[in-house]
Order: C-alpha cells, then structure tokens, then sequence
C-alpha cells in the first residue's frame, strides 16, 4: 500500500514549555483548526482532548505526553503534547529524542521562566530545530520584546521576530505579518474565525520596517544570491524569505552555532494567531526528508557506524520511545520510525535482547484513542501492540539488517517513599502495579530495603509519586499506605568495658550451663565485627567458642540504644566457665549474647545516621539563601565553585534532614537549582537529636 502522504509533507513535532505557558490549549487550537475535533476542549474545564487522564483533568496538567495526527495545507503533522512540569521531565527527554522540531510556547508576562530553560536544553541536546510561540499576549503585563531579549539572553539561541503583535493586554487584536508585510486581525475571538487581511496601521508602520529590516538581515546572511538583491534594492519575494528561514532554522542546530529561531506571537485561549502557527510548522519545521539521516551502531561490534536515511526503501528501523499499558489491549509500544516500513503481522528484532518479536497490530494514537492501521513508513509515529519485552530506548530493526540506535538517557530518581499494602490481596496487586510503571516510566523506580523490608518507590519529586500512588488506587484499584521511608540509623560503642553472664537453667532432667566473659572496643571505622578468642588453658572448651560467637553476631544486629545493628566492634572472648553434663551449644550461644548485651550497655553506645554527599548547582542569586538552608539541615558546606553564573555547592548532609528537599530547593529557587545525593558515610548523631530519636523509638 503506497504511503498517503510524501515523506516531505509530513512534520514531526512537539510542544514544549514551563508549566501554565499555554501547551496544551495551544495544541487543542491546533486540533480545532486542522478539524480533529469540532469542540474547542479547555485544560480548566478538564474537558481538554490532550489531557486525558483523570489526574490531568483534575489538576489541570500535563503527566504524560500525549500523540495525535492532523492535516494543515496537504501535510500531516504528527504532534506530542508534553508536560511542563519538571517532575514529568523524562516524558519531555524522551518525546524530543524522537522529533524533527518542537514549537517551543512562552508566557507573555512571565518571559522565560525556569522549566523553559531546562527543556531548550534538551532540545540542545538532542539538536531539535524549533520555533518560539510568545502565548498569552491578552494578559496585563504582556511584553513580546522583552520574552524574545530573554530568548536570546537566557537560553543563548538567535530569536528572529517574523510577526510583532497588533495591540497589547486588553488591546490584542492580531499579529503584523512581517514576510507578507500585512496585518491579520481578529474580530470573534469565541468560534476562532478566520482572521481578515489589512494594511499595517500607519502608527505602527515604522516598527514593522525596522522589525522586517532585522529579518531580511537575518535570511541574507545564509544566502549570497539574496544578499546580492538585498543589497542592490530589488524586492525579496515571500517565497525566497520563506525558503532562507526555513534553511536557518533546520540547519542552524548542526553545528556549534546559536540555535535559529523564528518567534510568533498570539493568544491560544482568545483564538488569536493559531493558524499563523500552524502555517510557520508547515513552513519552517523540518520533515524527516530534511534532518540528517539517523546513525546506529552495529549490535555485534558498537564501533562500526550505519547510517539509516529516512527512506522507505531503506532497511527498516524505529526506536520506542514510549511504553503505555492499555487496559484493553496490553502494553502498547511507541514506535518512531526512522527508515524503512513495516506491516501488521511482522517479524521485528531487538537487538539488546538478541530475540525476535511478532508486531501483533499498527495504532496510529489520538490521545487516549487509536485507529487501526496496516502499514507505517519512514518517518511515521505510531503504536505497536504485542512487543511484550520491549522497553523504552529499546530499537526494534529488520531482522536481515540489525542496528542499534542511540539509547535514551533519562536522570535518576531524587525522592523516595515507602508504600505498605493493607492487605494480602493488595500485595500481590501491587507487585503487578508496580512492575506496569517501572516499564511506562524510566524515572521511576523499586526496591525492597534490605534492613527495614519496606518496598521503597523513587521518583523524580513528591508531586511524581503523588500521581503514582493515584495510578495505583485508580488503575491497578490497590489500598496502600505511603509513608516516608525510615532512615537506616546504626549504633556503635565508644569506649571500652567487660560484660559476663552465666547461664544456669535447671529443669527436670539435664540442665544448661553456661559462662562467658567478654570485652568489647570500638574498632576502626569501616573495620565491621571481629571477634577474638583469647581463652587459655580450657576455661571454656573448644566446641563452644563457635556457637559464642553466634551469639555474639546475632546480639550486634539489635543494639542495646534503640534496636539497630551495632557498627565497627571487637569483641574478645577471654574466660567463662564449663560444666561437664550441663554445658551445651545452645547455652553458651545465650550466654555469649547476654554478655555482649551486658558489656554493650557499659560502653557509652551512641547512635550512627547515614550522611549523604549533596552536590547543587544553584543560581549565583540564590546561593546565600540555600547555604543557609543547608546549614539549617545539620548540613557542612565543604566547597563552593563557579560555574559563568551558576555556582557548585557541595556539602554533606545528614539523610534525615533531606526529606522534602527537592520541592523545598525548587520553591526557593523557582526552580532553577538541581542537586544531586548519594550515601557518603556513617557518622555519631549530636545528643539532642539522638535522644529525640531514642525517646520515639521506645515509645516515651
């Protein structure tokens, strides 16, 4: 079957911005005007087409990425709506690493605030073309030229305006169309009527010239034969200008250049500019035809490069970018396909499991709803259901022609919570809840702790887990308990003393005996449990000093303070006593542990806490305010360096005191400060918390 549209009339693109900047009524705009949908969906009413799952509706965000398909000006334009909030910042790494360009949408009043800045980044990183949408222009505060300084100051990119809004707040009306030179108002701003073509306003004539004049600047310095007319004063067609911008912005993220950017400016909510929008994809965005053609490697020597041009002639192969679990048909795989097609039915293999897969059916998404399809080409975003082993990152090639693409990093979890089920039914349900979104979600993940048995969930911030914790009581219908997880405290002895213990029991028939003198000392930091036996002359034979020590290990797992292993002990066997029928390996294995317990108490135990190595890299402005919070938190500050205008704060804190702090560090900093943490060491809690700790524990 010969694929509907060419392969240069499709544009694969994503949606991106800050929380609250406008994404997804932008999108459902667009979805209104290519005629998908026939009702305008609002976020604040929850009735957005996007936003489909009942955590969005009620909170009025976006959790998970959202695909669909439309048509604008004979091109199919396959779009992701992605989440601005930076807990859900994987769904937004993954989306852009399968893109050709993204529509990158700003608050008019707020400019470039900090979660813009972490996802021009990863459209950085991944060398994603993109276009600036300056939303919400019908805002008191509303600055277009101050968001598109920020554009170019904040996120170090090459902003060309390609329209200047036509009034301002309350006063927008439109946008000045500086290629065609004309001005698009909008009269009815409730059924999104087309806009009507006028002549520029004579008082905004001269801004228009000035604003066109960086513009033509801008297009001629990619193209001699343009400069040439320019200079000599002879017209540029719309076309020429059209064609130079579209150059720009598709191959300014090849190098090591600024990317190109061209702004537009509207009102998604008011219907104001959409379509301008959507024609600027059209325009300016690339098609799979006009990005570079994808490199993988070889999966049986990672050395050798192979180059996969978008072609549906070429070998096929697609990344999967996204796992989604569908209560009615499985686990459905995400799939951009990036050479080659495939038809339902199809023998596909993955190469980091060396296994090959049957593709059961082809879904092209719309939301939360699909229409079967047969066939997917080069180019194409789709669903796959019956890949029961793929993950995300995973590439799925022909079987003749293997290749690996480049895998998906995502960043590591920051915050963890212990969950309980509350009854035997609900555990194994969570187990299966559980394992169903550790393979949706790569920022997510599971463990049991090996010292307190709690299953221990992590995740990328409070709000992430929050949402986690609802998908299991909703999807999964599991009642659990969330708790923060117990800090794994330790105990150890500071100074050194003896311990003895007899143990005499006389029953009926044989009774036991046992006798056993200890001494015990701190040992070295790291050093663990030694035990040594310094019994001579057969005090104590020798077929009991093994079940002492037993006795002895089995002891230093619950302290005398508050019931937690016992750290870094020697402890010497040097005298007990025997008796020739009553002595047994049971009894001096209960003597051996008293002893210990009765010399433990004698030598001053103080309680250990984990301490952790905190790296954050915080804005130069807010630095005093989080060193004072660190220090707030038991926390030592051990160095500082400057990184431009960041600064590196590296300190050791106490794992205690961090619960909370990923929210806490981003409230503070509006966030724009990231940090890192991992376990550095044990170290001696101070008396007053230690007694805090101690008094909770034994119940006082």
């Amino acid at each position: 079957m010969p694929r509907q549209v060419p392969l240069a009339r499709s544009r694969n693109i994503g949606i991106m911005a800050h929380i609250d900047a406008g994404k997804t009524t932008t999108t459902e705009r667009i979805l209104f005007y290519t005629g998908i949908t026939y009702k305008i969906g609002e976020v604040h009413d929850g009735t957005a087409v996007m936003d489909w799952m009942a955590q969005e509706q009620e909170r009025g965000i976006t959790i998970t990425s959202a695909a669909t398909t439309c048509m604008w000006r004979d091109h199919r334009i396959n779009i992701i709506d992605t989440p601005g909030h930076v807990d859900f910042t994987a769904e937004v790494e993954r989306s852009l690493r399968v893109l050709d360009g993204a529509v990158a949408v700003f608050d008019a009043v707020g400019g470039v605030e900090p979660q813009s800045e972490t996802v021009w980044r990863q459209a950085d990183k991944y060398r994603v073309p993109r276009i600036c949408f300056v939303n919400k222009m019908d805002r008191v505060g509303a600055d277009f030229d101050r968001t598109v300084a920020q554009i170019r100051e904040k996120l170090q990119a090459d902003p060309v305006a390609i329209q200047l809004p036509l009034g301002a707040e309350a006063g927008y009306a439109g946008v000045i169309d500086l290629v065609r030179m004309k001005a698009l108002r909008y009269h009815d701003e409730t059924l999104g009527a087309d806009p009507t073509i006028e002549d520029i306003p004579a008082d905004r004539m001269n801004d228009a010239l000035a604003a066109r004049e960086t513009l033509l600047e801008k297009v001629c310095e990619v193209d001699d034969r343009l400069l040439e007319k320019y200079l000599q004063g002879t017209p540029l067609e719309d076309a020429e200008v059209i064609a130079a911008l579209r150059r720009r912005t598709v191959e300014s993220v090849r190098g090591e250049a600024a990317p190109f950017v061209p702004v537009l400016c509207g009102s998604a909510f008011k219907n104001k500019g959409v379509q301008p929008l959507i024609d600027a994809v059209v325009d300016f965005l690339p098609s799979p035809a006009d990005v570079l053609p994808v490199i993988g490697a070889d999966p049986a020597d990672e050395s050798i490069a192979i180059e996969r041009p978008a072609d549906d002639d070429a070998p096929f192969s697609a990344l999967a970018f996204k796992i989604m679990t569908d209560s009615y048909v499985g686990q459905l795989a995400f799939i951009r396909v990036y050479s080659g097609t495939i038809s339902t039915g199809t023998m596909i293999y993955n190469p980091r499991l060396g296994r090959k897969e049957r593709i059961g059916r082809l879904l092209k998404m719309h939301a939360d709803k699909r229409e079967e399809i047969s066939q997917v080409y080069a180019g194409d975003i789709a669903a796959a259901v019956g890949l029961k082993n793929v993950a995300t990152g995973d590439t799925i090639c022909d079987v003749r022609h293997p290749v690996v693409l480049e895998r998906m990093e995502f960043p590591k979890p920051v915050i963890t919570l212990a969950i309980e089920p509350k009854t035997k039914v609900d555990q194994e349900k969570l187990g299966q809840g559980l394992a169903k979104l550790t393979s949706e979600d790569p920022t997510f993940q599971v463990r049991t702790d090996d010292e307190t048995g709690q299953v221990v969930i992590s995740g990328m911030g409070e709000l992430h887990l929050e949402i986690i914790v609802d998908r299991l009581r909703r999807e999964f219908d599991v009642a659990a308990t969330v708790g923060r997880p117990q800090v794994a405290y330790r105990e150890t002895l500071t100074k050194a003393s003896e311990g003895e213990h007899r143990h005499v029991k006389q029953t009926g028939g044989r009774g036991q005996y046992g006798h056993v003198k200890l001494r015990v000392a701190p040992g070295e930091s790291g050093e663990g449990f030694v035990f040594k036996n310094e019994i001579f002359g057969g005090s104590v034979p020798r077929e009991f000093i093994a079940p002492i020590e037993a006795g002895v290990r089995e002891a230093i797992t619950t302290g005398v303070l508050a019931g937690y292993p016992i750290e870094d002990v020697t402890v010497t066997l040097y005298d007990g006593s025997s008796h020739d029928v009553d002595s047994s390996e049971v009894a001096f294995k209960i003597a051996g542990s008293m002893a210990f317990r009765d010399a433990a108490r004698r030598a001053s135990p103080v309680l250990l806490e984990p301490v952790m190595k905190v790296e954050v890299v915080v804005p130069e402005a807010h630095m005093g305010d989080i060193i004072a919070d660190l220090n707030s938190r038991r926390g030592k500050v051990r160095s500082m360096e400057a990184h431009g205008s960041t600064q590196i704060i590296n300190a050791s804190v106490p794992l205690a005191a961090m619960f909370g702090y990923a929210t806490e560090l981003r409230s503070r900093t509006q966030g724009r400060a990231t940090y890192t943490m991992h376990f550095d060491r044990y170290e001696q809690v101070p008396p007053v918390v230690s007694d805090e700790i101690v008094a909770r524990i034994q119940g006082r």
